[in-house]
């Protein structure tokens, strides 16, 4: 199939000139070469395939600098003619043209688009299947750039690539020769199930086909003939397509043994090359309540294999140092080779979208920094346990590994770290995807349990986090430790450890360090320890003979920095909060739009050639290290607010499309923090607060920068995404401030974006729509609730699940402001607002009430809201009764559906919202009885107490008698009622034993809210509850009355005036009552409820109320 389409040939044009015009000498070079290319015609001489073998060597040792210029449509033009010049039966050319796809799509960072990539993936398909097998390895990485981020468009090859003789299946198999090629299709393969957000997975026949190719290579041993490091690079390709798998394409693990034999081969994995340990694991785990046996051999204290031992250190005397340069320059040469890796997971459990070469922070197969010892705290020196760490000699300035053998150690020493650290990100999506009793039954193979007298110590994850050299683990050890409820100073001995190293000469080392330091703040924040070390003098500590040029500008940095406008009123405009800088936000900042002052070590990974800045890998650091501080720290990060603004622009203005997310991502937490700030029980004061000027000013500066050009780029929608993010996050005081065409700016890029054919950005821009509609500028504007109305519409229409969801709770959000709007004094809104889109807005909602729980939730709200929105003008009109009808009996339908808990709770919630609704015909509508069948039924028997309190309440909303219906309506309410306050301790579920003070409350209140609106034909029924329960719920009645302070869900009474006055009306009201000549049951209840407030009375001292009461 791939070799008949090549034959047809694409018509190629010229290549086109890059959008814009970059300056002259940025990409010119790059533009010559390309006219000359495609003026070429196909030609079997031997002075033309010399020069098409020239202008590819040219190619691509082309200088492809930061901002080159070079347009992604040019690119794939290039390569499209590049492919028709070149006959298959050239293997030279073959493989040099594979070489330069290669490297294009690797150094200018382009996803190839559909329609060219069509033709190259037959292309290389044809090449594999008729060029000679020397040329399988270059042609094999040309195709693994050309997969990546492209998976979801490569579905009509995917037969020729995975099917049972597929390409990709027998070069990865065992029995392929050539272990170079066996580790390429693997990578191919890890590529291809990489999904993008928005984009359709791969489909499920083929992911079953991918994990087992990926299972079978971590489960196989190293060959013979394969080196140490091409091992690493197989079992790193494997972990990071099984990652992928269980990731972005969803997949479960539903079988037993399937789970059990990943498990399995992912410990093994965990402890890949670490010096003394050699486990040997069964091909599968089991579940089970007890510690498995561990079958490993006592550890004798000998040296292990040269390839996985520690090195002696080598005190002879260190070679010249043009010898260590050359060393260096060969290890660079080797670890950049270009090849498009599956995106890592970093520390924080995020996807880094920067790919290429370029190397994830958590994923550096860098050495450790030193753990928190028992030494003094802050002293820069290294704990005993670690002094012979291979990191320190590494990233040192004169290295210890002069010769050839011990730079190879090193390397693979690098790799190992790697493939444990790649095993770890693996492990963490595993266990997330499954649930966690299914986790359980593995629990002892992992976590340590007590070992018997004499019997070797198993090996799990604190084996890991003990003797693992890589910095990861004492990242993750930091997260996942519960410093609030730990004693102080253990963070902070960590803190002053790592501080010293912030500085350090090797990249690797800075990067892991704020990888750390990225840890800390994220963890439990705001702690009181960190908020402390964050406001220590910056130079505390910094110390560090390793170091390069500092790093920490003095604190008027940013003086001598590109400055912009607004820095001087931001210096002026700023509240005091803190009396000390914080030294570490200085840092990121400098880090981020500084240019670096001094060439950094060998190991700057992912640093580009030419770049005036820091390298990518530690930039991106700083950014999440920056926008931790914002959401963790806001009240030290505030002070800053208009300095990361110019950072934030200078980010979404680079051409690099990770720093601009990272920049859009810090935009983002820093709007969130300052909603915080100023939300109704924000406890922060308001002197505290930053003004709504600056927030004003802050604002206005990102809507005139790069941001509006970061939403309306459609080359990357992630971008995209966060933008949208980002500008839903603006303070609603602010945005009234802003300027109108500002606002108008906001609106008109968030409806034209909810057209975007990416989910991702419909989903963004949905949930971005549903922020501005509750804002309180906008909310009585009818034209703008109305257009967003319709464009949340769309969106629910929508195949993605994902926007889908956004969209219902942006409806949700939609007739939140609907009730807002019929709560003012002002009709204007509700006269303007259309009926017909009032209508079209029921019957979606309705449809959504059917879809999954994610939707369905916010659906049930929103059919809540509109039937409590209905004036009696609409009610009264014919095409509504069918429609009404119809919304009421979804809601029905999900108040008893055995569904998720926020799903019958918003059912329970919106069918208070409907009784509140008077114009609607409660009591005598046939839907009545329906209503309040199922809430009773809830109240009775819900597992999930919460639930049982919303239904509680909707039962208490109605406020007239003849709402209840009939006798026996009430009747049966009131007995329910009783029920549920009886059985308001039943559960099996430990969890739900917290909501029973909040369940009787809300019951109690329900009661005697029936009892205030009681008829003389409902007495009696209640008369004959009470003689059956009436201790036990005159017991609850009063817990109700004496406690009742703690503030529940549900918005009952709070006050003692109150609640005893709802008893009291409720005893006024009966003894108002008209009873039936020889009718017993009215005194007996005014008895029942006079008792109750003797009681009560007189445990709290007061007598006058009841005195009053029983006088009249």
């Amino acid at each position: 199939m791939a070799a008949a389409q090549v034959a047809g040939s694409l018509t190629s044009g010229p290549a086109k000139e890059a959008q814009g015009e970059p300056p002259l000498e940025q990409g010119r070079g790059f533009r010559c070469l390309s006219a000359r290319l495609c003026a070429l015609r196909r030609d079997d001489s031997s002075s033309s395939r010399t020069e098409i073998h020239l202008l590819f060597d040219q190619l691509i040792s082309e200088n492809y600098n930061e901002g080159s210029g070079v347009a992604p449509e040019d690119v794939s033009t290039l390569l499209v003619q590049a492919c028709q010049l070149v006959p298959l039966n050239q293997n030279h050319l073959v493989s040099k043209l594979s070489q330069l796809i290669h490297h294009l799509l690797n150094t200018l960072q382009v996803i190839v688009d559909e329609q060219n990539l069509d033709f190259l993936l037959a292309y290389t398909i044809s090449a594999i299947q008729q060029c000679s097998s020397w040329t399988h390895m270059q042609i094999l990485q040309a195709l693994a750039a050309l997969v990546y981020c492209n998976g979801s468009k490569c579905q009509k090859y995917l037969p020729d690539l995975l099917g049972k003789s597929g390409l990709l299946m027998k070069l990865s198999d065992l029995a392929q020769s050539d272990p170079e090629v066996r580790r390429a299709a693997v990578h191919c393969m890890a590529n291809l199930c990489l999904s993008v957000p928005g984009q359709p997975y791969l489909e499920e026949p083929y992911q079953n086909i991918c994990f087992q190719a990926f299972l079978t290579t971590l489960q196989s041993p190293k060959s013979s003939d394969m080196d140490d490091i091409t091992f690493c690079m197989l079992l790193q390709n494997a972990l990071k397509g099984i990652q992928s798998l269980l990731n972005g394409g969803k997949m479960k693990l539903t079988q037993t043994d399937e789970l059990g034999a990943l498990l399995a081969v992912l410990k093994k994995t965990m402890f890949h090359g670490l010096p003394g340990l050699n486990i040997e694991m069964p091909t599968v785990l089991y579940p089970t309540p007890l510690p498995q046996y561990d079958g490993r051999p006592p550890i004798k204290p000998q040296q292990t294999e040269s390839s996985t031992s520690r090195p002696a250190v080598n005190k002879r005397k260190k070679s010249k140092v043009k010898a260590k340069k050359i060393q260096q320059g060969e290890e660079e040469e080797e670890e950049s080779s270009g090849e498009r890796e599956v995106a890592p997971v970093t520390g924080s459990g995020r996807l880094n979208p920067h790919k290429g070469d370029t190397q994830c922070p958590s994923s550096l197969g860098v050495p450790s920094l030193p753990l928190a010892g028992s030494g003094a705290a802050g002293k820069d020196q290294v704990s005993s346990s670690f002094s012979s760490s291979s990191w320190k000699r590494v990233s040192s300035s004169e290295s210890d590994y002069s010769d050839a053998e011990g730079g190879m150690q090193s390397k693979v020493r690098s790799y190992q770290a790697k493939v444990r650290q790649g095993a770890l990100a693996c492990f963490l999506s595993t266990i997330k995807s499954i649930e966690k009793k299914v986790l359980y039954g593995y629990w002892s193979a992992f976590v340590p349990d007590t070992p018997e007298l004499g019997s070797p110590q198993s090996v799990s994850l604190m084996t890991l986090t003990l003797k693992d050299p890589s910095s990861k683990c004492l990242a993750n050890l930091v997260s996942n430790s519960p410093y609030n409820r730990l004693k102080l100073s253990l963070l902070t001995k960590v803190w002053n450890q790592i501080k010293p190293y912030i500085r350090h000469k090797d990249v690797n080392v800075r990067v892991s360090s704020l990888t750390l330091l990225g840890a800390i703040v994220s963890t439990h924040a705001p702690l009181p320890e960190v908020q402390l070390l964050l406001q220590q003098p910056c130079s505390s500590g910094l110390s560090n003979s390793n170091s390069a040029t500092p790093h920490i500008s003095p604190p008027d940095w940013w003086k001598k920095a590109p400055s912009g406008p607004f820095l001087e009123e931001a210096a002026v405009s700023s509240p005091k909060v803190s009396s000390e800088p914080c030294w570490l936000i200085r840092l990121c900042i400098s880090i981020v739009v500084l240019p670096k002052e001094d060439a950094c070590s060998g190991s700057d990974a992912g640093s580009t050639g030419g770049s005036a800045y820091e390298p990518f890998p530690l930039r991106l650091e700083a950014l999440q290290v920056l926008a931790h501080l914002a959401r963790g720290y806001f009240s030290v990060t505030q002070v800053y607010l208009m300095e990361l603004g110019e950072v934030i622009c200078k980010c979404l203005g680079e051409a690099d499309p990770s720093v601009q997310l990272h920049g859009a991502k810090l935009l983002e937490e820093l709007g969130t923090g300052l909603i915080q700030q100023y939300k109704p029980d924000s406890s922060i004061a308001p002197d505290q607060r930053v003004p709504v000027s600056l927030v004003v000013m802050f604002w206005t500066v990102m809507l005139n920068g790069p941001l509006p050009r970061a939403l309306q780029n459609s080359e990357h929608p992630t971008l995209q995404a966060s933008a949208c993010d980002a500008l839903s996050s603006i303070l609603p005081e602010a945005f009234s401030n802003l300027l109108s065409d500002r606002q108008i700016l906001c609106i008109t890029m968030l409806l034209g974006l909810n057209d975007s054919k990416n989910r991702l950005v419909k989903a963004a821009t949905s949930r971005a729509l549903g922020v501005y509609v509750l804002f309180p500028c906008l909310r009585q504007d009818v034209i703008f609730v109305a257009d967003t109305a319709n464009a949340i519409l769309m969106s629910l229409q929508d195949k993605s699940l994902n926007v889908r969801a956004k969209a219902a709770w942006s409806l949700g959000n939609l007739t939140d402001t609907l009730i807002v709007n019929m709560e003012t004094p002002d009709p204007s809104f509700q006269e303007e607002f259309s009926g017909l889109l009032l209508l079209k807005m029921l019957r979606s909602a309705i449809e959504a009430s059917k879809d999954k729980d994610k939707v369905k939730s916010n659906a049930v709200r929103a059919l809540g809201n509109l039937l409590h929105f209905l004036q009696p003008s609409h009610i009264e009109k014919p095409r509504f009764a069918e429609i009404i009808e119809e919304a009421i009996q979804a809601l029905i339908s999900t108040v008893l559906i055995e569904a998720a808990m926020k799903v019958r709770w918003n059912a329970c919630y919106a069918m208070g919202n409907v009784f509140k609704n008077s114009a609607l015909p409660l009591g005598t509508a046939l839907w009545t009885s329906q209503a309040y069948n199922a809430l009773t039924s809830v109240v009775t028997s819900c597992k999930n107490f919460k639930v049982r309190i919303r239904s509680a309440a909707a039962l208490s909303v109605p406020g007239k008698r003849e709402h209840y219906g009939s006798v026996d309506q009430y009747a049966q309410i009131w007995n329910a009622l009783v029920t549920a306050l009886q059985k308001s301790e039943d559960t099996t579920d430990f969890l739900e034993f917290k909501y029973c003070a909040s369940l009787r409350t809300q019951i109690c209140q329900a009661l005697i809210h029936l009892l205030s609106l009681a008829s003389a034909s409902d007495l009696s029924c209640i008369k004959e509850t009470l003689e059956l329960n009436g201790d036990m719920v005159q017991s609850y009645i009063l817990q109700f009355l004496k406690s009742g302070t703690e503030r529940d869900d549900t918005g009952a009474p709070h006050s003692p005036q109150e609640r005893d006055q709802m008893v009291k009306t409720a005893l006024e009201h009966i003894s108002s009552v008209q009873a039936l000549a020889g009718d017993t049951a009215k005194r007996a209840i005014m008895g029942f409820l006079e008792d109750i407030l003797t009681v009560h009375f007189d445990s709290s001292g007061s007598q006058v109320a009841l005195l009053g009461l029983t006088n009249r």
